[in-house]
Parts: C-alpha cells; structure tokens; sequence
C-alpha cells in the first residue's frame, strides 16, 4: 500500500474537533495540517470496529446504510429517481480500488450496479482522461470511498464521475472541477479544505450546475471552498434513531464547521443578520462519526467499516440534488436559503459546535431558524433542492 504523504503538508496530528479527546475512537484519514494553497480532505475513520470483507449476505455492516439515510431524510427512492443525473466527485490522488469497492457496497445493500462496464461509473485525472492516474495515497482512497458511497446511498441512479486530482493543491483540484463539469456533471462534490484563500474562485464557480464543499471537521472557522459564495456549504449533523413523529432525531455535531467568513462577501440570498459576511454553512446531514455511515474501503482499511466527518454529508447532499433534477435552476444556495424555515428542511435546533463571538453565536449554536453548524437544516425528501 502507498502510504505516499501528500504534497504541501506539514505533518503532525490534527488539532481539531472531532479527533482526539474530542472524540474517542475515531482518526483523520487525512492526518495532517496542509500548508498554504493545499486542501486535506474530511473523512474521519473509527477505530472501535472491526472491518469484515466482502459482501456480507447474513451480516449488516456497522453504520447507517443506504435504508436508514433514505428513511431518516425521507428520500425518494422509486426506478426514475435521480435517472439521468450525473455526480461527480473532486479528490486528490487515486485510489486504486475505488471501482470494485463501489460493487461491493451497493451489492451488499442491493443497489443497482454503477460500473465502467455500463457507463455508469466513469474514474478520470483532472484532464478527463483514463490515464496516467495520480499516485494513490491511502488516506484519499478512504476519502473517495466514503464519497462514492453516500452518492450511491442518496441517489443510486444518478451515474457517477470520480476525478482524481495530481495533488492537494488547491489549483489541481479546482482544475478538476473544472474537468468534472465539462463532462456534464449535475453537482460536484468537494469534501476537502484549508485556510480561506480569497473571495472568489472560479473554478468554483459555474452556474447551472451545483458546486458542494464540505464545512470541515473542526468546529468554529470558515474555511475555503466551502465559504466561497458560489458553493453550497455542507455541515455535519448526529443522527440518531427514534424520536419525534419522524422516528430520527438530530443535533449538531460539535465538530462540523461553520464560520463568519473573513474575506467574503455576504450573497444577496442570505438572510441572517449577526454575520455581515458569508455565514457557513448552507445545509448539512450526518456526519458525527460516533453516528457515523457504513463504507466499504479495501486500500486505507480492510473492508467495512464506519466513516464520518462534513466528508460524508457533502457527497450525500450531492445526491440529493440528483434526486431533484434540478441543479440547472438553482442560484448557487439562494434555494436553500428560500426554503429555509419552511417543512422542506427538517430544522435542527440544539448542539454546538464552538464558542462564536457574541454578535452571532447562531453561527456556533443551533437554534430555531438558520445556525452555522447545520445551516437551514437536513433534507426532508427533495422540495428544497
């Protein structure tokens, strides 16, 4: 296994929510600080599981599965849902399994199959080419695993592009935004980050087409792609079963990011008023790895095992736009932002993430309304997207 440590990285452990005391049993796939101009990705592993290999007909793995997230988001899940709909994923490096870690996943929980063989499943550098792929590394793979997983668990019918960028940086991986949406991509899938690094990016910016980041996995402090105002920010929720009339219950995970942005803008569509610039993040769903989903990952684990981390919410979400159709219409988040307090969300009113300043605590503090940690809230079927 390659075990190749990513360019523009300054090693070290991770001083962030979500890991270490904050959160027992759980590691960062991407275990390492990036430096200026370079992305870590979000995924967060827990160690307390034993992976098992292969598909498993008279064992469920451990986290929630594709039925539990159509049932706790009340998903639409009939043969056309999603038909016709491309996602695509935007991750650094390749993971070499990436392809027949998918089958096994969507095999076990029943899904249809999404291979190269039937075109539905397509793996490219970020010039959109077969080959030469990137050098793997294996903490990406796990990364890509988990996201090709929670597209599959949203929209098992949308077909699904994985572009494997050179490196890190932030110029290759906006490059292969770039690429995922010359080839038709509906929405695209970022679930990495770093410092903020300007008010604008291009290459995350293009209208007709749904541009997702994850918010990160380290409570309180914006960060990019995920702040800019042309992509739709993603936060973390803990996703518990039971409760309420829609037998799930949901707080805001302590590690999901969220932020007061320092350099850009606020939109012309966001309504709060304590935050005077972009307020993160948009929208969100599980990612508390405690409550964490069930991924299949042969090349950074040994198998099935249970991931979390703003990593699994952005791919999810992205599905989720599948499921609607609608990507062509939207204004980047405007139509988040629209719904937001209707019944088109399921609205999460308590948990923290941080300690915010006093003028806009509700960017640390769920509450009634719109907060930083969850957004507007988590998808009640697809009417908000």
């Amino acid at each position: 296994m390659n075990q190749t440590v990513p360019a523009g990285t300054t090693g070290g452990p991770v001083p962030m929510l979500g890991l270490n005391n904050n959160a027992p049993n759980t590691r960062a796939l991407c275990d390492f600080l990036p430096a200026p101009g370079y992305a870590r990705c979000f995924a967060l592993a827990r160690t307390d599981v034993t992976p098992r290999k292969g598909v498993q007909p008279n064992f469920t793995p451990s986290g929630f599965g594709p039925p539990d997230l159509v049932s706790a988001y009340k998903l639409p899940h009939g043969l056309l849902s999603g038909k016709g709909q491309i996602i695509a994923v935007v991750d650094a490096y390749d993971d070499p399994n990436a392809e027949s870690d998918l089958a096994i996943y969507r095999t076990q929980f029943g899904l249809p199959t999404c291979s190269t063989a039937n075109k539905c499943f397509q793996k490219v550098n970020q010039s959109g080419q077969t080959s030469p792929l990137p050098q793997p590394n294996a903490g990406w793979a796990g990364e890509i695993s988990l996201d090709l997983d929670m597209v599959s668990a949203a929209c098992p019918h949308c077909k699904i592009i994985l572009v494997e960028a050179t490196s890190n940086s932030f110029a290759n991986l906006g490059t292969s935004n770039d690429t995922a949406v010359n080839m038709k991509a509906n929405a695209v899938s970022n679930s990495y980050g770093g410092g903020e690094s300007g008010g604008t990016n291009s290459h995350y910016d293009h209208p007709g087409h749904i541009i997702l980041a994850s918010s990160g996995d380290g409570g309180y402090g914006a960060q990019s792609p995920c702040s800019y105002a042309t992509v739709v920010c993603v936060g973390g929720t803990h996703l518990t079963r039971g409760g309420g009339t829609r037998g799930w219950t949901e707080t805001a995970w302590r590690g999901a990011g969220s932020g007061c942005s320092g350099v850009v803008l606020k939109p012309s569509w966001q309504t709060d008023t304590g935050c005077t610039m972009r307020s993160e993040s948009d929208v969100s769903s599980v990612a508390d790895p405690s409550s964490g989903v069930a991924v299949y990952d042969t090349y950074q684990s040994h198998g099935w095992q249970v991931y979390g981390g703003t990593s699994a919410s952005s791919p999810f979400i992205a599905g989720v736009y599948g499921l609607a159709k609608n990507a062509a219409k939207q204004n980047y988040a405007a139509s988040i932002w629209a719904a937001g307090g209707s019944k088109k969300l399921n609205d999460v009113t308590s948990g923290s993430n941080g300690t915010c300043p006093s003028q806009y605590l509700y960017i640390c503090t769920a509450g009634v309304g719109y907060d930083g940690p969850t957004g507007w809230g988590t998808p009640w079927g697809v009417k908000a997207f």
